[in-house]
C-alpha cells in the first residue's frame, strides 16, 4: 500500500501543476489510508506537504509577475492567524468521543475524516462544473472586508482538516477582487503556502514527526508540480479539471462508506 502511496503523491503534486488547485484534497486520504497514519497526525503533514509543494508551485508565477502580494495580505493575514489558532486551540479542545448513536460511535478522529470527506464532495462538484465567474457580479471597487472574512474562513477549514482551499480562494479573488485567473492562482498559490505552513507550526509536535518521511513524500509531490508545470504548457489543465473531479467525488464517498462502516 505505500508504495500507492508513493505513487499518489507524484499525482497530487502533477494535478496541482496542471489544474492549479484541487489535487490537495486527496493528501489526508492517501496519508490514512495508504499510510495508515492516524487522521489528526495526517491533518499536519498535509499542512506541510501541502504548504512546501505549494511554496514551489508559485515561484513560477512569481517570476512572471502574476503574484498580488497586497491581495496576498488582505487574504492571506487573516487566514494564517485562523489556521493558527485552529490548529493551536480548537483541535486540542475537540474532545474524542463526540457522540453516541446507539452503537454507531463518532469519534474525533471519525469526526474529521467525514467533515473532510464532506470537504472532498464540495470541491469535486466545484471541479466537475468549472470555476466560471459571472463578469457581472463582479465588485466594481476593491473590496477589503469581504477578503478578510473568506480569508478567516478558508484559515478555519484548512486548520481543521488540512486542506489547501485553493478552491475556494481562487473565486473568491476573482470576483472580490477582479483578478484575471493566471493572477488569481499565482496569488491563490502563495497564500496557501504561507496559510498551510503556519498551519503546521501551530500544532508542531516534534516528537511525533517523521521527518524523513515527510520530507521524502514532500519532494515527491514537490516534483510532479514541476511535472504538471510543464505538462500544463501542452496540456489544457481546464479540460482535465472535470474528470479529476470526478474521480475526488468517488474518493469522497469511498471515504465516507469506510469511516462510517469500521
Amino acid at each position: 500500500m505505500e508504495f500507492l502511496g508513493y505513487i499518489a503523491s507524484i499525482g497530487i503534486g502533477i494535478s496541482l501543476g496542471l489544474i492549479g488547485g484541487g489535487g490537495s484534497i486527496l493528501t489526508v486520504p492517501v496519508l490514512v489510508y495508504l499510510f495508515q497514519i492516524d487522521p489528526l497526525l495526517a491533518t499536519s503533514y498535509s499542512l506541510f506537504i501541502v504548504g512546501s509543494t505549494s511554496a514551489v508551485g508559485a515561484v513560477p508565477y512569481f517570476r512572471n509577475n502574476l503574484v498580488d502580494f497586497q491581495t496576498a495580505l488582505y487574504f492571506g493575514l487573516p487566514s494564517i492567524i485562523t489556521v493558527f489558532l485552529t490548529r493551536l486551540y480548537i483541535i486540542e479542545a475537540i474532545p474524542n468521543h463526540l457522540f453516541q448513536i446507539g452503537s454507531f460511535e463518532i469519534t474525533k478522529n471519525m469526526g474529521i475524516m467525514l467533515l473532510f470527506a464532506i470537504l472532498m464532495l464540495f470541491a469535486a462538484l466545484k471541479m466537475i462544473k468549472g470555476n466560471q465567474v459571472d463578469e457581472s457580479k463582479k465588485i466594481s471597487q476593491r473590496s477589503v472586508l469581504p477578503l478578510v472574512f473568506q480569508g478567516a474562513a478558508v484559515g478555519f477549514i484548512s486548520g481543521l482538516v488540512g486542506a489547501g482551499g485553493g478552491f475556494l480562494i481562487i473565486p473568491a479573488l476573482i470576483i472580490f477582487n477582479q483578478m484575471p485567473m493566471k493572477k488569481a492562482v499565482g496569488t491563490s498559490l502563495l497564500i496557501i503556502a504561507a496559510n498551510s505552513l503556519f498551519g503546521f507550526i501551530g500544532k508542531l509536535d516534534f516528537h511525533l514527526i517523521n521527518w524523513t518521511f515527510l520530507l521524502t513524500l514532500s519532494g515527491i509531490a514537490i516534483t510532479g508540480i514541476l511535472i504538471g508545470s510543464k505538462l500544463s504548457q501542452k496540456i489544457d489543465g481546464k479540460k482535465l479539471k472535470p474528470a479529476f473531479g470526478w474521480f475526488v467525488l468517488l474518493m469522497g464517498i469511498v471515504v465516507i462508506i469506510q469511516e462510517i462502516s469500521k
